[in-house]
């Protein structure tokens, strides 16, 4: 689906990328973490095409990116986090722009406009700002695109927003589909994701699905006073931990406590995670 090869870009004399290697699969729903200015969007935009790269290429479904055919604009859709949308109905929206999207299924996007509670003939701009992302949303997941990239989606949504977005997006991956979605927020794609991508200090740390990861680790509340963890936090019951997983037993993968450690740079946790050398600098 998406193939990065020696990819470098920057901002003026800045490099942020340095030959970027990465491969996204279809069929899999990843979560881009990092921190607010990591470089999470910069990524995005490049495999949007929206950014030029100083040299590489990123090819997706076959074609050059920063070409943005329109073989390959028909087959993406791109939800960036700050959305701006035309005096027009969700209706309206759908009648004008749809059909450059093959895919677009209106009846689709009339019942994700429902499942949102979002009115369907009444002006996007008169929506609250969290209303006109929701029907955004409802758009682009309509439109079934093989690839859909979403910049903080749950940025400006309330809580039970965050849960149907959840179910939603989750609802509509196939097999032939690939969803990008990158946050800050890291509870908000929790029982969302299959696989993780962690961006921290101009580095991919991890790249490695929920699975993979529970193999090498163990997470839960652990005593106290123990000492035997990779990395922990205080919990009322004791530390809430992460340790080496010797038994091949399972555990639910804490996505939090994942992204803590690894932004706190702990080493012994990025070593074992990336024994299999996953690790990846942009």
């Amino acid at each position: 689906m998406i193939k990065i090869t020696n990819l470098s870009f920057g901002y003026g004399k800045h490099k942020l990328f340095d030959s970027l290697n990465l491969s996204l699969k279809r069929g899999h729903i990843y979560g881009l973490l990092g921190m607010n200015g990591a470089g999470k969007s910069t990524l995005l935009k490049n495999i949007a095409g929206l950014a030029m790269p100083w040299s590489g290429t990123c090819v997706v479904n076959g074609g050059v990116a920063v070409k943005r055919n329109p073989s390959f604009l028909q087959e993406l859709f791109f939800i960036p986090e700050d959305i701006y949308l035309p005096p027009v109905t969700a209706k309206q929206f759908a009648e004008s722009t749809g059909h450059f999207y093959p895919k677009f299924e209106h009846k689709q996007f009339e019942q994700l406009l429902a499942d949102f509670d979002i009115p369907i003939n009444r002006s996007l701009t008169k929506l609250s700002l969290g209303q006109q992302k929701k029907a955004y949303i409802a758009f682009g997941i309509a439109a079934n695109t093989s690839l859909l990239i979403m910049d903080e989606p749950t940025n400006g949504l309330d809580i039970p927003s965050k849960a149907q977005f959840r179910k939603l997006v989750a609802s509509v991956l196939t097999d032939d589909r690939c969803v990008i979605i990158s946050t800050h927020q890291v509870r908000d794609l929790d029982n969302l994701i299959d696989t993780v991508l962690v961006l921290h200090k101009n580095y991919i740390i991890l790249n490695q699905s929920l699975d993979e990861i529970s193999e090498k680790l163990n997470f839960g509340v652990i005593p106290a006073n123990s000492a035997d963890y990779i990395y922990a936090e205080q919990h009322l019951s004791g530390l809430n931990a992460i340790t080496e997983n010797t038994d091949n037993s399972f555990t639910k993968v804490d996505m939090e406590l994942l992204f803590n450690a690894i932004i706190n740079n702990n080493l012994n946790l990025i070593t074992l995670l990336n024994k299999t050398g996953n690790e990846q600098h942009i």
